[in-house]
């Protein structure tokens, strides 16, 4: 995948535009019955996300300020780290 400077800017802000859109649809659709609000605001922020150094940065932030919400989201997403940082606290756990 390309970085972001890399990107058209025409493109770059398109996806932004429409990952907003996304968490706008999640916020609209989130009291309905049913999962479909955190498809669309998962869709929005990976958008955000790939598309902003800006969001990029806060995301790292908040992140870092609350680390137990940090190792569920890892976790949720499946990546290697948040398996990693599991299996040494199991490994330090059992000692």
């Amino acid at each position: 995948m390309p970085q972001m400077s890399q990107r058209h800017p025409v493109a770059r802000v398109a996806q932004l535009a429409l990952g907003g859109l996304l968490l706008i649809g999640a916020a609209l659709l989130g009291p309905l019955p049913g999962p479909g609000g955190i498809f669309l605001f998962a869709g929005g922020m990976i958008l955000i996300l790939r598309n902003s150094r800006r969001a990029q940065v806060r995301w790292t932030r908040l992140m870092r300020r609350w680390p137990r919400v940090a190792d569920l989201v890892h976790r949720a997403m499946r990546r290697r780290s948040a398996l990693r940082r599991r299996a040494r606290r199991r490994v330090l756990g059992a000692r």
